[in-house]
């Protein structure tokens, strides 16, 4: 059994540490098979892929946004941000024609 934090990570708060180890552990990106999901607090579907740091495994959730992140990573936009800044990670527009047309 280990001893590592546990911490579920949103887009929303990825930092430039995270997001590294991300890259590294998926060069080509994941798959199905990397994919680990659970239900959180309320009972929500979490879909998550998983990285280490020496004392914490982080559940990324996954969203397009990070995919697309993940897709446009170059180490040097972060080079002026602390590893552990979430504002150093900058939002995404995500193009989405197909869920908008609900009416």
């Amino acid at each position: 059994m280990d001893n590592l934090k546990r911490v579920i990570v949103d887009f929303k708060k990825l930092t430039p540490e995270v997001l590294k180890l991300l890259v590294e552990k998926y060069p080509d990106g994941y798959d199905d098979a990397h994919i680990i999901t659970f239900k959180n607090a309320n009972g929500e579907r979490i879909e998550a892929v998983e990285v280490t740091t020496d004392d914490t495994k982080y559940l990324v959730k996954i969203s397009a946004k990070l995919e697309v992140t993940m897709a446009n990573y170059d180490e040097d936009d972060y080079e002026d941000f602390d590893d552990d800044d979430p504002d150093a990670i900058p939002d995404v527009e995500i193009e989405d024609d197909e869920d908008d047309q609900e009416d």
